[in-house]
């Protein structure tokens, strides 16, 4: 079985493959700082809780936006599952071709998630991650990775609405029954749910403008981004697993060899 492991702002989210099935998800949060023994026992928790032994794990790739983790991460696969995983980092084959001005600042979760959308859809395709940020990454049809637009995430902007806002309550985001808010909450889940759609509406068309495409396929991921894609007809897709379809993809381009019979397990 393959691990795969996005480590992202707010979580980590796992997915254990056999072959290319998706047998299992789980997450954690990012936030609290962990030893590698936390995460090695955690991990190995986790995967018990889904029927699954740590022991069938073969292999372990890992794309992180969160430099800070990757020591005890790292060393708690090595030393609880005795596997030095893959790392999406520059060098590493991802099936795209970076075309920006500094392909090093390209995060390695929009990486794997443009490799994923570009093998499982074809191109030219903007794909849409609904996170922390909210981020919009054009792939060519030639599959190089070409251009970005990054803006706050539906939750950050939600947080940032009642920290910065004396009045303001922390909310549930979903979208209201009306535009034509009559109190707070609403007129807030308004705003946010709303703005997110005309947003991502304004960009889409701005980049197929931009491009002189209109046959742009949109791919969109996240977990808020359900809320969105149900709203707006400007999102051709919507895939959950996305990030860790494109995980499991640029493994299998490694060429690395999985010997389980070899390997010595704790």
């Amino acid at each position: 079985m393959l691990l795969v492991v996005d480590v992202g702002n707010t979580n980590f989210t796992f997915g254990v493959f056999q072959q290319d099935q998706l047998e299992a998800t789980f997450r954690m949060t990012t936030k609290l700082q962990r030893t590698s023994d936390e995460y090695g026992i955690s991990i190995r928790d986790m995967l018990a809780h889904n029927g699954i032994s740590y022991e069938n794990v073969e292999d372990v790739i890992i794309a992180s936006v969160v430099p800070n983790v990757m020591h005890s991460l790292l060393s708690a696969f090595i030393k609880y599952f005795d596997i030095h995983p893959v790392v999406v980092e520059p060098g590493i084959k991802t099936g795209i071709r970076i075309a920006t001005e500094n392909p090093r600042q390209i995060g390695a979760d929009r990486i794997v998630d443009a490799a994923a959308a570009y093998e499982l859809y074809g191109g030219p395709v903007l794909v849409i991650d609904f996170g922390t940020g909210t981020t919009y990454d054009l792939v060519d049809a030639s599959g190089a990775f070409v251009s970005g637009v990054t803006a706050p995430g539906i939750r950050t902007s939600a947080k940032a609405l009642w920290e910065e806002a004396a009045k303001l309550p922390e909310i549930e985001i979903r979208k209201p029954k009306s535009i034509l808010a009559k109190e707070t909450i609403s007129s807030m889940q308004a705003g946010l749910v709303y703005g997110q759609i005309g947003q991502t509406e304004y960009i889409v068309k701005q980049t197929k403008k931009e491009i002189n495409c209109q046959d742009l396929k949109v791919v969109a991921t996240g977990g808020l981004g359900t809320i969105i894609a149900n709203e707006t007809d400007t999102i051709d897709i919507y895939d959950p697993t996305l990030t860790l379809q494109g995980l499991r993809l640029i493994y299998n381009k490694q060429n690395r060899v999985i010997e389980p019979e070899l390997k010595k397990k704790i």
